[in-house]
This record gives structure tokens, C-alpha cells and sequence, in this order.
């Protein structure tokens, strides 16, 4: 069990203060994350500039066929590519879960849009779209710029130097430099590749790549796979390529063991216990003494934090990818508020959460919400590692809250002023969850929660009368 706060509380912000602070702020990233801070940093009364690489917003969601060179991601000096999604993947959430609470996701008429429940990935980014257009974010984007430096400079102030990428020229042209009171790094988590360590990869002679570079089935095409992993994505991409390969094999650590086996309902999928080891005969050892010959190897095996922009004289570390130290996930006390990351924590339901750390963020710079001391922010620190090291949780599950998302929500709710979650959006989550395990094959399209539904919508409906009023 993940504990987020090993003495939960509720903190009641002192009374604003009367005239609240305008920042200098810069937004690394466009993607949902940078997009939420650049709102609530704008609502606050900050001065914002989002940095963005890429030529739109989006983010991760910004789907591309193309793949990197190196198909398991382990080459620094690999072009990277800025998005993991698959053509085929549709979101594990309903769109009422997960869309913002400022702007609802809900189904549209206008052409050429998804209005399934749990749509395609193309919905959600012409969703960001909308949203950018609402609150006329877009106006706040560097577009095509890369930032490869953010430091501390003048004791307080950060320096962020970007260079422009030509895209047309695939180049890369001259530098430029400003200066902001503050940066927030809102860069995402799915471009460093984690892989698995196998005892004799080095001498194996299939091919490996890691799910960040899955895009389409079509190159498995009567092959033998080995896909490590139990994640969403790993459910989703073994069902997509058993449609064409010969035979699909899921390796975990998680299964239990008399799941191991034909998995139901499928003739070419099997479960397995983790990979033991290789051979240069084209075996794949499982721990449990199964072997098979397998042509390719598949890693589902999650993502690194990377942040290589980032100079804070290690001040901020990336430790057995915990990235710390930080207070809640957000400020690291020696350089808050003026440095501060959102979206670190996973196994969450992401946009939600990203407004609740933009808004807590966006207030503590204005000086409207108070932050605890930086001896207190250090303390709970190490109270909470402690708490997960007692509980025998790896490091690199620092940033994995789970089941504990909400109550970590409604904690920054409370500090920054803001209703806590909806009951009917926690509710929803858990029975999408349930019916993801019972009914993987079909949850996205069969669902009874009609009152959820219905709860949802009147939520909705009162929010856009508040809008129009």
C-alpha cells in the first residue's frame, strides 16, 4: 500500500492576503500539465510564458506514427520522439473521470469528433485543444522552442535558455535567454524508456523494443513475443498484436500463480512469470521453468524522470527515479516556491490532479496561500520516505499513489481554497477500475453506472449555467 502522508491532515490556509503578488513564471511544456499551470498561473495575475518544442499543444497526445532509431530508447543520441500513444489506444477512463473540473470532457457534436465514452487518443488531444482555445492559452506558447537550460541565477531568479528547432530544416538555430522569478516543469514523464535487466540479453539474437516506440501491429506479423508487463498499456498492446502474431506471452512479477497459463477467451495469448533469463538459441527462461522460443521482446516497463534542462546543483535528484526531495510532490523546500514540478505522481487520474498542484502552485507565488516553512516541508519529507521505507516500497514507487490520489487531492484542495473532489468522480473511478478486472475485454463499451452518469451531468450542467450567468 502506497501511503502518501503517514499523518494525514487537513491544513487550513491562513486569510488571503489583501494584494497578492504578480510573478515572472515560465512553463516548461504544453502538454495537459503545462496547460493547467498556464491557466491558473494567468488567473492568479502571474506573467507566463510556456515553452513548447513541439509545433502544437498536446503533449503526449500528440500522436505521431514516427519511432525512434533506437527502438528500446537506450541511445542518448537518439532523435526523440515527444509521445508514447499507439494508433489504436483509447483512453482506460470515461471522460467524465478524467477530463479537467474547469472544463468538463464531455461528448461534442462537432465533425469528425469521438463521442464514444472512453474515446480514441485523438479526441482527447482535439479535447486540449478546445480547452487551450476556451481560456486562449495558446497565446502564452513559445511554440518550437526547446529549453536546454533552467538555472538559478541572482540568488531568486532563474534563468530558462531555449533555442528554437526548425522543424522544416531539422535544425536547430540560435540560442536565446530570459530570466523569471519562477519555472514550472511540466515536461511529462513517457520519453526515457525504463527496460528491463535480462541475464543473457547481450547474446540473444531476437529483436527488443520498448512500448514507446508501439505504434501499429503490423511488424509482428507471425512472430513469437515476449511482452514484459502488466500495465494498461501492456493489456492494450498484447491484445492489439495478438491480432497478427503467432503467439503473444505476457510476463509479470504480479501474476498470481494459477493465472499462469492460455489466457481466457484468446488462442494465442499466454500468461507467464517473469523472465529468468535468455540464451543465444532464442530461448526465454520464465522463473517458474517454462521456456519458449520467442523472436522479439516487447518491454511495458514504464518510464524514467528525466529532466536534463534542469541545473540545481543537485539540489533536486532523480534517485532511483524518485524525484526529490519535494514536498507533496511539488516543492523542493530549498527552492520553493520558485521551482516547482507537476504531474510526477502516476497511477492517478491525471488532469484533476494537475489542476489541483497548478492552483495550490499559482497561490503560493502570489503570496495568497502560505507554505509551510522550509524546516516543516523537510520534515514531512522525511516522515513520508520513512513511512514507505517501514512498508518495504521501493524508491522508484515514491511518485505511485494509486488508491491514495484523492485523499491527496482534497489535501491540496484544502490548502489552496478549492472544492475537494466530486464524490461521484471518485465513485466512477473505482467501478471503472473494477470493471477493468473483470471485464477487460469490454469495460470501455458496457458499463452500469447510469447514476454516476446522470450525477456527473448535473455537475456539468451547473458549471456551464455558472459560465453563462
Amino acid at each position: 500500500m502506497i501511503i502518501t502522508n503517514p499523518n494525514p491532515t487537513i491544513w487550513v490556509p491562513r486569510p488571503a492576503m489583501p494584494t497578492p503578488i504578480s510573478r515572472t513564471v515560465a512553463v516548461i511544456g504544453a502538454g495537459a500539465a503545462g496547460l493547467s499551470a498556464a491557466l491558473e498561473l494567468r488567473r492568479e495575475g502571474h506573467s507566463v510564458v510556456v515553452y513548447e518544442r513541439e509545433t502544437q499543444i498536446g503533449g503526449t497526445w500528440a500522436y505521431t506514427p514516427e519511432t525512434e532509431n533506437d527502438p528500446i530508447g537506450l541511445d542518448p543520441t537518439r532523435k526523440i520522439v515527444h509521445t508514447s500513444l499507439y494508433a489504436s489506444l483509447r483512453t482506460n477512463l470515461p471522460r467524465e473521470v478524467m477530463g479537467f473540473r474547469a472544463y468538463p470532457f464531455t461528448a461534442t457534436e462537432k465533425p469528425g469528433r469521438d463521442p464514444r465514452r472512453f474515446p480514441g487518443h485523438g479526441e482527447v488531444l482535439d479535447y486540449l485543444r478546445d480547452f487551450a482555445d476556451e481560456f486562449q492559452l495558446g497565446e502564452l506558447v513559445r511554440f518550437g522552442r526547446e529549453v536546454f537550460h533552467v538555472g538559478l541565477i541572482d540568488h531568486r531568479k532563474w534563468v530558462v535558455k531555449s533555442k528554437r528547432v526548425n522543424w522544416e530544416l531539422e535544425e536547430e538555430e540560435n540560442g536565446e535567454n530570459e530570466s523569471f522569478d519562477a519555472v514550472v516543469v511540466c515536461n511529462g514523464h513517457y520519453t526515457e524508456p525504463r527496460i528491463a535487466e535480462i541475464p543473457g540479453i547481450d547474446e540473444w539474437p531476437g529483436k527488443q523494443i520498448h512500448s514507446h516506440n508501439y505504434r501499429v501491429p503490423d511488424p509482428f506479423l507471425d512472430q513469437v513475443v515476449v511482452l514484459i508487463g502488466s500495465s494498461a498499456s501492456a493489456d492494450d498492446i498484447s491484445r492489439d498484436i495478438a491480432k497478427v502474431a503467432k503467439q503473444v506471452h505476457i510476463a509479470s512479477r504480479s501474476f498470481p500463480i494459477g493465472d499462469i497459463g492460455k489466457l481466457s477467451g484468446h488462442d494465442n495469448i499466454w500468461l507467464q512469470s517473469m523472465i529468468n533469463s535468455v540464451r543465444k538459441d532464442g530461448a526465454v527462461c520464465f522463473q517458474d521453468g517454462n521456456t519458449i522460443y520467442a523472436d522479439i521482446i516487447l518491454h511495458c516497463t514504464g518510464y524514467k524522470y528525466h529532466f536534463p534542462f534542469l541545473e540545481t546543483n543537485d539540489i533536486v535528484t532523480v534517485e532511483e527515479n524518485r524525484v526529490g526531495p519535494l514536498y507533496k510532490h511539488v516543492f523542493p523546500p530549498t527552492l520553493a516556491p520558485w521551482l516547482s514540478f507537476v504531474g510526477l505522481p502516476w497511477k492517478v487520474v491525471p488532469f484533476p490532479l494537475f489542476e489541483f498542484q497548478t492552483k495550490w502552485i499559482a497561490g503560493v507565488l502570489s503570496g495568497r496561500i502560505p507554505l509551510e516553512s522550509t524546516e516543516e516541508m523537510k520534515s514531512d519529507i522525511e516522515a513520508f520516505y520513512s513511512s514507505l521505507e517501514e512498508s518495504g516500497i521501493p524508491k522508484r514507487y515514491t511518485h505511485k499513489i494509486g488508491d491514495h490520489q484523492f485523499e491527496y487531492n482534497d489535501l491540496l484542495a484544502a490548502k489552496s481554497g478549492a472544492p475537494p473532489t466530486e464524490e461521484w468522480r471518485k465513485e466512477m473511478y473505482f467501478v471503472t477500475g473494477r470493471r477493468k478486472r473483470s471485464t477487460p475485454e469490454t469495460y470501455r463499451d458496457q458499463w452500469e453506472d447510469q447514476d454516476l452518469i446522470s450525477l456527473a451531468k448535473q455537475c456539468f450542467d451547473k458549471l456551464n449555467n455558472a459560465f453563462m450567468a
